[in-house]
């Protein structure tokens, strides 16, 4: 497997992962595939990850800024996206753990993520990083007209901002 930086000719492949998961009905809020130029204009222009297996795009993680005060200036939402026919392979794990030491040489010291409490797999792969739930959103919002609950966790780096 190889990870590289993401670039705009790999958004057709990462587009049609992200596709996978909103069809799941439990991985976000989204009903559609952003354009390349929305999506790239909701990351930030680092910590993008595509992973490679056989010249085949197989998974992606990126960062997105919470907020445009300069407090938040150290935090980011997290999104970790495998394919479908490549999932419980380890794949996620890896490309958390590479999003994490990515995150932190870029001198981020918070990392949230909101998921969906039926999202079992997305759950148990940030506990395993170390995330923690900080709270439970009821009906936070509608999907396809149902309102739907979400789990708030997040993860403080013990080497970035710590003084």
């Amino acid at each position: 497997m190889e990870i590289v930086a993401i670039n705009q000719s790999h958004y057709p492949e990462i587009s049609a992962i992200y596709k996978q998961g909103i069809d799941t009905g439990n991985a976000t809020f989204e009903e559609s595939v952003p354009s390349w130029e929305n999506w790239n204009e909701s990351k930030l222009p680092h910590s993008r990850l595509v992973a490679f297996e056989n010249s085949v795009v197989i998974g992606w993680a990126a960062l997105s800024k919470v907020s445009d005060r300069c407090v938040y200036g150290g935090v980011a939402e997290v999104s970790v996206y495998v394919s479908e026919s490549q999932r419980n392979k380890g794949i996620g794990r890896i490309l958390m753990e590479r999003l994490i030491k990515d995150s932190e040489s870029n001198g981020i010291w918070t990392l949230q993520s909101g998921m969906f409490p039926e999202n079992k797999a997305t759950i148990a792969l940030h506990q395993l990083f170390g995330f923690r739930i900080i709270g439970y959103r009821e009906k936070i919002g509608k999907l396809s007209g149902v309102w739907r609950d979400s789990i708030l966790m997040e993860r403080r780096s013990k080497i970035v901002g710590i003084d």
